[in-house]
């Protein structure tokens, strides 16, 4: 049994030799008022930040917290999919705790369903669908920096869909608002869980059709045509915006 168990959103990992894994017993003790999911034959818990000097709730010295971004390089695939899944039902939990239609409080009724012990209503888990784009120019790529990156590196236009929207309008409205461009030739490429808390990446390519870049300044500040012998700093590996990028890197070979 692996026990996924987070501090706010940090995830309890096990040092094993030079490596990591997933705790197979409970690392912490659960309290009365803790919820304890099944997620997938593995257990899912969350613990208090600590209100004192020390930094650390864990009991001991061989487990460490790690943010769920940073364990995709210390984890098996499968195991950081998981521990990504457990973090979004936890969050999901965390923020149901009373009815949005009367305020009574939700109980669980299956394993992801939740409902009100007063008026019945009944709740699932949310999930944010969102795209993002490689958008090519030739043997140029359209790279742009958001404001709220938190380093110096560029991306990929990308955005929410809306209500009433289907993906693809999704991404022709967020590169015309984003970057005042037209596009053409929009294609799928695939999706990825993005548990930063409750997203669902998809991605697209397309072509460059018209237009002069004008960037959406409460969202981008940088963006511009990049060839593959001078690209930025670019995203890392966890992301489906360097998969994107790598998937072009490859195409241009």
């Amino acid at each position: 049994m692996k026990y996924f168990v987070f501090c706010q959103s940090d995830l309890v990992l096990e040092k094993v030799g030079n490596g990591y894994q997933i705790p197979e017993e409970a690392p912490t003790a659960t309290k009365p008022w803790t919820t304890v999911m099944d997620i997938d034959g593995a257990k899912a818990y969350r613990i208090d930040a600590p209100l004192t000097a020390n930094p650390s709730p864990l009991p001991s010295h061989h487990y460490e917290m790690c943010g769920l971004r940073q364990s995709y390089y210390k984890l098996s695939e499968a195991d950081y999919r998981l521990a990504g899944k457990c973090h979004e039902l936890l969050y999901w939990d965390q923020n149901t705790k009373f009815c949005g239609v009367c305020g009574g409080t939700m109980r669980f009724d299956t394993a992801i369903s939740k409902k009100c012990e007063h008026c019945g209503k009944e709740i699932w888990p949310f999930l944010a669908p969102a795209v993002i784009v490689l958008v090519r120019k030739g043997d140029e790529v359209l790279l742009v920096h958001a404001n709220n990156f938190r380093d110096d590196h560029y991306g990929l236009v990308a955005g929410f869909v809306e209500t009433g929207e289907t993906l693809e309008e999704a991404v022709y409205r967020e590169v015309m608002e984003e970057t005042g461009l037209h596009i053409t030739n929009l294609k799928y490429f695939g999706s990825q869980p993005w548990p930063y808390p409750c997203g669902l990446m998809v991605g697209f390519t397309a072509d460059y059709d018209s237009g002069k870049i004008h960037l959406q300044r409460s969202e981008l500040s940088k963006g511009a045509w990049f060839d593959r012998n001078h690209l930025p700093h670019i995203p890392e590996k966890l992301s489906i915006a360097r998969q994107l990028l790598d998937s072009w890197l490859e195409e241009e070979r």
